[in-house]
Formats: C-alpha cells, sequence, structure tokens
C-alpha cells in the first residue's frame, strides 16, 4: 500500500492512478493526516452514475483486473501507422462531435 500527500497526488495523478490500475491501494494524506483512500474499481463495484454512463456507452467496465503481465501484453502491441497529423485530425472531429 502506497502513501501520498495531497499536492504530490495533484502532480503525478496520473501515475498513482497507475499504481490503482495494477492492484495498489493508495492512501492520500492532507498534511501527513489520512484522508482518502484510492483504490482500484472491480467489475463489481459500479454505482448508479456509473450504470448511466455504461448504459449510454460513455464507459466501458473492467472485464478483469489489471496486472502486470496484461501491460505488458498489451505495449507489445504493434502501433498503427498514421501519417501526417491524421490522428490529432481525427482527435479534433471526435471532440466536436461530442465523444
Amino acid at each position: 500500500m502506497r502513501s501520498v500527500n495531497i499536492a504530490e497526488l495533484k502532480n503525478r495523478l496520473s501515475t498513482y492512478v497507475g499504481y490503482a490500475k495494477n492492484g495498489e491501494e493508495i492512501i492520500v494524506r492532507e498534511r501527513d493526516l489520512a484522508v482518502a483512500k484510492l483504490v482500484p474499481m472491480e467489475p463489481g463495484d459500479i454505482s448508479e452514475d456509473d450504470r448511466w454512463l455504461v448504459a449510454h456507452g460513455k464507459m466501458t467496465l473492467p472485464k478483469r483486473k489489471l496486472t502486470p503481465k496484461a501491460l505488458e501484453e498489451f505495449f507489445s502491441l504493434p502501433r498503427p501507422k498514421v501519417k501526417g497529423n491524421s490522428a490529432t485530425q481525427a482527435l479534433l472531429e471526435e471532440r466536436e462531435e461530442g465523444w
């Protein structure tokens, strides 16, 4: 289990979310006092808001726990080849559509 102060969490949120994705729990501290816990989301942990997001296609739930092996497999997949700024253009178009 990791522990982190709010300022550090704010500055490196992606890193700590990654730890949670890998199954770790993170204790969040404010002035060295534990105030919250960041935990990995399990397939059974779903709120009404999450159900709404899933039903409207805005979110998908994890099918299984993300393991270091699964991450390694993902990052070993071949990367798509995109010429020019096609990827950027596709992202901007997607944002305009409201996705």
